[in-house]
């Protein structure tokens, strides 16, 4: 049965390297299972969303770099990305619409708590890492 599922990244992956790293592992999941996948990346966790970044976090847990660009394809196939544009400014000081993340602008919808909120509540099932 498919449902929708809302995957919510917000632990600074400096802090919590594997969190980070099992939680792209299991929205890659929800989509290879056929799930309807939302992520966010708010707070810290938009660090993920810089070029190179991931494959350096995969190398801090002891995985394949490549596995990060994996996670990212079966992500970019089948979910849709959201992204906190006042994080992503803080951590990473690049403004919504500037590029320069890991998927196209037009692939990002921006957005603050109030898409948080519309995304949980419209989810069968909520992930929060």
């Amino acid at each position: 049965m498919t449902c929708r599922v809302f995957v919510k990244f917000v632990t600074d992956p400096e802090t919590d390297p594997s969190k980070a790293v099992v939680a792209l592992a299991c929205a890659a999941q929800a989509v290879n299972d056929g799930h309807d996948v939302d992520v966010f990346f708010a707070a810290a966790a938009t660090r993920m969303l810089v070029p190179g970044y991931l494959e350096g976090l995969m190398g801090r847990v002891g995985a394949p770099s490549a596995m990060a660009q994996q996670f990212v394809d079966v992500l970019a196939s089948g979910a849709r990305w959201h992204c906190s544009f006042n994080s992503l400014k803080a951590t990473a000081g690049i403004e919504e619409g500037q590029g320069g993340i890991i998927v196209p602008d037009e692939a990002m919808t921006w957005s603050g708590p109030p898409g948080v909120i519309a995304l949980a509540t419209a989810a069968d099932t909520v992930l929060c890492y």
